[in-house]
């Protein structure tokens, strides 16, 4: 009896403590006292793990609140929440919280990562996705015509049995696609409202020209290829909030603009001409050169303020390719002429490189810049241990007293050389950097080249030169970053700071 009474007591005390979570914006804010209580009294929460210095957890706040307002006025079961991973340490190592922020949906206390945007829409748009039925059945042209303003860009099934072949096939469609809001009818009056005659997919967005109606054989990877190829404007804006549609989307093949936004609106409606001969094949986006936030891509291109406005392409499809125009400018004609000589495949890949200092061979650690790579690097007379790393990446700074002892420590001996490389202007085919710092082997004698992901130190750095690339040898494991993208707020948090997206 007394047993019982305890554990009816507990039950109680979590219940109470569930109820009686504090709210900040509508998001209810959990602590490790009661953050069981909520995710096992409600079948569906959605949680954000974040930390108050992250910059992108700063970005994401009035979006995500914005989101928890659309939820509780829709009176839906489905609540959000956040915890500050800073303090509440032991939740954030139960749920292995590697970055900030880290969102993740928790259905009946089982959790699963979330993979939607981080705009409000988005948020929503995801969650009731894994809550409810993959399309809203539209009953009436009222209803219809209220979806189809909830979202920039929504997707209309029209099928008069929605039990035929090709409304299963849209259904699947709707199934996989977790970002976007689908609906489906088979009412005349819907028909009738929207100018559609028979069984179709129209795809309805507040942009551009307003809707695309599907034309082929209706198929779920027809169907999903169509909202690829038409879901985005023709020319987009880099930011922070769009940054995931672009890369996230299917078209990987991206030509970028660098120009300052104010004062420029022809030229962007230039670009836009240009792309819809690329529709689908070629992403065209701009980059305003006027917001601070995108200099570090301009850097990424080896572009500089006065080079702008200007042009870069780049294919993300394998290996992370750039490419430059012969041609300065934004002309329309030169650039819808470079577009087409990448796609018919004419462009040779473009790899910035500085020129090779005098005094390269100078210290200890020797500079090498991408025209004195292979010279230095591939000599298989000697070992070679290179450090490619980025001005201002944290972590990089930590390691240049302890790289530069490694570079005294070998000063004498002919078959080592310790040397390091700017990789934010300076490319090589042989290396494809994705974080920094990034520390490569490469042996004499061999084609071999040998990924470090030993102990930071000189001890650890000579034991691995000693052992011939073996002892501290290995792929590097997953990053856990202290910020998505490499905050700058806080960057020595990263575990390595991963290279710019773009």
């Amino acid at each position: 009896m007394f047993r019982l009474t305890l554990i009816a007591l507990a039950v109680i005390i979590a219940k109470i403590s569930a109820a009686d979570v504090q709210e900040e914006e509508g998001v209810l804010v959990l602590t490790k006292d009661n953050f069981n209580g909520v995710v096992e009294e409600n079948e569906f929460v959605l949680v954000e793990f974040y930390a108050p210095w992250c910059g992108h957890c700063k970005a994401l706040a009035p979006e995500y609140a914005k989101a928890a307002a659309t939820l509780k006025k829709e009176e839906s079961s489905i609540k959000l929440a956040k915890v500050d991973a800073t303090v509440e340490n032991e939740l954030g190592e139960k749920f292995q919280v590697r970055g900030y922020p880290t969102l993740k949906f928790f259905r009946k206390g089982n959790p699963v990562e979330y993979t939607g945007g981080r705009q409000a829409n988005d948020i929503v748009t995801w969650l009731k996705k894994k809550t409810g039925p993959p399309a809203q059945d539209l009953k009436d042209k009222d209803a219809a015509a209220a979806f189809r303003e909830k979202d920039d860009v929504v997707v209309i099934g029209f099928f008069k049995d929605q039990e035929s072949d090709a409304a299963k096939q849209f259904i699947d469609a709707a199934s996989s696609m977790d970002d976007i809001a689908f609906g489906i009818t088979s009412e005349s009056e819907v028909f009738a409202d929207n100018k559609v005659e028979s069984d179709t997919v129209v795809l309805f967005k507040k942009f551009d020209e307003g809707r695309n109606d599907f034309e082929g054989e209706v198929t779920s990877e027809e169907i999903k290829n169509f909202i690829s190829a038409n879901r985005l404007p023709l020319v987009i804006e880099f930011t922070q909030e769009s940054a995931q549609k672009i890369f996230g989307g299917d078209v990987k093949n991206h030509i970028l603009m660098f120009l300052k936004k104010e004062g420029n609106e022809e030229t962007i409606k230039g670009f836009e001409s240009v792309a819809k001969a690329f529709k689908g094949k070629v992403l065209f986006i701009y980059l305003d050169t006027a917001n601070e936030d995108n200099a570090r891509i301009m850097e990424f291109f080896g572009l500089k303020e006065d080079e702008t406005p200007a042009v870069r392409l780049i294919s993300l499809s394998e290996d992370m390719t750039k490419f430059k125009p012969e041609f300065s400018g934004v002309d329309t004609e030169d650039v819808k002429q470079f577009v087409q000589d990448f796609m018919d495949g004419k462009l040779k890949p473009h790899l910035m490189s500085e020129d090779v200092p005098e005094d390269w061979d100078a210290k200890p650690v020797k500079v090498l810049v991408g025209k004195n790579f292979k010279e230095v690097a591939l000599d298989k007379s000697k070992g070679v241990f290179v450090e490619f790393y980025a001005p201002w990446c944290g972590h990089c700074k930590q390691l240049a007293p302890i790289w530069d002892e490694l570079g005294k420590a070998y000063e004498g001996n002919d078959k080592i050389i310790i040397a390091k490389m700017d990789s934010t202007a300076n490319e090589v085919e042989e290396v494809k950097v994705q974080s920094f710092p990034t520390l490569k082997y490469f042996p004499a004698d061999s084609d071999e080249v040998i990924d470090y992901n030993g102990e930071r130190t000189l001890d650890g750095f000579k034991k691995f030169l000693d052992s011939n690339g073996k002892d501290g040898a290995g792929v590097a494991e997953e990053e856990e970053e202290g910020d998505e993208e490499g905050d700058d707020e806080d960057d020595d948090e990263d575990e390595d700071a991963p290279r710019d997206e773009l």
